[in-house]
């Protein structure tokens, strides 16, 4: 399939689907001598982890990055690191019912254009549990950009027609977009967002 990968200098690439054994990655292209911060990429993980909030799956994935390989003595080699994050939480009795069925709002027809089949089980590759090794790869891109004192800061602007007023439209800090549910650093427009949701929940 194409759009497995992603980058240039910097590459992932990246394999597996969402109720298959595991997600993993492979990044060609990171500098060698990068300090290994394991504990930092796992709260990258974290922060991503389904079944936190009503607005997620319920899935619940403990996430764990497994390293295969461009780690040596605290620090990356230069060599193309591997990774895994393995599936624990997978159902795929849940979708028996449905498996001949091309849901809206997923990419079964898409894929069943493309490809001549689809994965019922969870939408495999097209699943949002794919992003799990695109946001260990990031994690893993912040800790050679932070030698360069440049920092990311994103949050939830809108959902559907609630928006941020556009004085909140600036920087906020990560502990401020955390500290909400929703990751909206406004709180009165993260409290019409969480009632849009359960609205659209209920129905």
């Amino acid at each position: 399939m194409p759009g497995n990968s992603i980058g240039n200098f910097f590459r992932l690439t990246t394999f597996g689907e969402s109720h298959g054994s595991a997600i993993g990655g492979i990044i060609d292209g990171c500098p060698a001598g990068i300090v290994w911060d394991e504990k930092f990429i796992q709260s990258e993980l974290n922060r991503r982890r389904p079944g936190t909030n009503q607005a997620s799956s319920p899935r619940q994935e403990p996430d764990q990055i497994e390293i295969l390989s461009g780690i040596f003595e605290g620090k990356t080699s230069g060599q193309p690191i591997a990774f895994l994050i393995r599936n624990l939480d997978q159902n795929s009795e849940d979708y028996k019912q449905s498996e001949h069925l091309v849901r809206p709002g997923h990419a079964d027809y898409t894929w069943k254009q493309r490809y001549g089949l689809f994965d019922p089980r969870g939408g495999g590759r097209a699943s949002a549990r794919e992003t799990v090794a695109r946001v260990a790869a990031g994690a893993i891109a912040k800790l050679y950009l932070k030698k360069f004192d440049v920092f990311f800061s994103a949050y939830v602007a809108a959902i559907g027609p609630i928006e941020l007023p556009e004085t909140e439209k600036t920087w906020h800090s990560p502990q401020a977009i955390d500290a909400d549910p929703l990751r909206c650093p406004h709180r009165e427009t993260s409290l019409k967002m969480q009632e849009l949701l359960a609205k659209s929940i209920s129905e």
